[in-house]
């Protein structure tokens, strides 16, 4: 007999008139094959914004900076020092002014940024993303990185030289003024984010002699940690480590993490993700009311076989998997299809944008802080997408299910 309620089950998915799907089944796989691929497009979206974040963001802002109020002396024997922190991948020293970068067409706002041109491979992803030239090439006296974007807003490029002004003042005796050098161009970098437009690099040699600093001088020390997540601990410690050195003047320092200039972008994607993840599995949660309704009609459509069933000998168990195998056949197509169209637009999703914004004229990314969009398949977490949506499809359709049972067979057969 179980037999024959699968198969009752899958024939009562039928149109009366012979399709394939009556019109209420075909609307409730539509509405879960929406739900479906919507919930997979989005979440993929937004755990692509995260992972960029994470690596293209985080791999180049520093993970964690330590600063001090005066310029910190012998940075070397510091650096080595924070070094035996197991928790450390690597450290480095970083110099952050503020300038203005100028050629014959534009000038710009910028963060120039002195760095350890040999060392910067184990501390950022820029190597890896240098449209030209090299980092190593700031080792040249009076040199500049700077990125594709504020190239091209500039007019310039590599070889060319531009003028940097700093915010730090030079007094003379002729009088105080801002302290400007010239750079020439011997590399430029592209990561594709809002980074691109503004912040360049010059060697930490160079970066000393726009602050007035001695050779064994810093600004602050730049550390990579393994837990990026977990720096604002991990700096801790190591201030407090640093500050037991018998030798040195380092007690007086303090830190500064990514979470002070980019935490806040990266909770409210988490935020995001968590209120369009709520909000899409509403749909299912339609398209699972509509599951119902499917069942539901079928029941009412079907009284007088429930009837002719139960009087030749049909159990309550064997009744309720005629309408439990039809809810399961609609669940189970809805999400099959749900996730081929979820994986298609997913892969194909830059390609649909870029059709987008030529038929608008416009960029629809311009104001975040990447210029395309990314994607992370996570497939534990379309299965856990999968598993909630067959669940509540499932207890929808069993709950028509079990009102078939409670008919009363004598009183659908005496009209009969």
């Amino acid at each position: 007999m179980s037999s024959i309620s699968l198969k009752l089950g899958y024939k009562y998915l039928k149109s009366n008139k012979g399709g394939l799907f009556s019109f209420t089944t075909l609307l409730a796989i539509v509405g879960l094959s929406i739900g479906i691929s919507s919930l997979i497009v989005v979440t993929s979206v937004m755990n692509g914004f995260e992972k960029e974040l994470e690596n293209r963001i985080l791999g180049v802002i520093p993970h964690s900076i330590l600063v001090s109020n005066d310029p910190i002396n012998d940075y070397k024997f510091l650096i080595d020092e924070v070094k035996y922190n197991k928790e450390i991948i690597d450290a480095s020293p970083y110099i952050s002014i503020q300038g203005l970068i100028s050629s014959s067409y534009e000038s710009k706002g910028v963060s120039i940024i002195g760095i350890d041109a040999d060392n910067e491979t184990n501390m950022s992803i820029v190597p890896d993303y240098m449209l030209l030239g090299s980092l190593e090439n700031l080792n040249e006296k009076n040199s500049i990185v700077i990125g594709s974007i504020l190239a091209a807003n500039l007019g310039v490029y590599a070889g060319d030289e531009i003028n940097i002004t700093t915010s730090d003042i030079k007094t003379s005796i002729i009088g105080s003024y801002p302290i400007s050098v010239n750079l020439k161009i011997v590399g430029i970098y592209e990561l594709k984010t809002e980074i691109d437009q503004y912040m360049t690099f010059i060697s930490h040699e160079t970066a000393q002699k726009l602050k007035n600093l001695e050779k064994n001088q810093t600004i602050s020390i730049r550390l990579k940690t393994k837990n990026l997540f977990e720096a604002d601990r991990i700096s801790a410690e190591v201030i407090e480590e640093t500050a037991s050195i018998p030798y040195g003047n380092y007690d007086g320092l303090s830190y500064i993490s990514w979470k002070s200039s980019h935490g806040t972008l990266f909770e409210a994607i988490k935020f995001e993700k968590l209120l369009i993840s709520l909000m899409l599995f509403l749909i299912i949660a339609v398209a699972s009311i509509l599951v119902l309704s499917t069942v539901v009609m079928t029941v009412k459509s079907k009284e007088r076989e429930i009837g002719i069933l139960q009087t030749i000998g049909a159990t309550k168990i064997q009744i309720i998997l005629i309408f439990f195998t039809q809810g399961l056949f609609v669940s189970f197509l809805g999400i099959i299809i749900g996730l081929i169209l979820g994986f298609i637009c997913t892969l194909n999703l830059n390609n649909l944008i870029s059709f987008i914004e030529t038929l608008l004229g416009r960029s629809l990314l311009e104001a975040y802080f990447i210029n395309y969009f990314p994607y992370y398949i996570d497939y534990i977490q379309i299965l856990i997408i999968c598993f909630i949506s067959l669940i509540i499809s499932l207890f929808a359709s069993l709950i028509p299910s079990f009102r078939a049972v409670r008919l009363n067979p004598i009183e659908i057969l005496r009209h009969e």
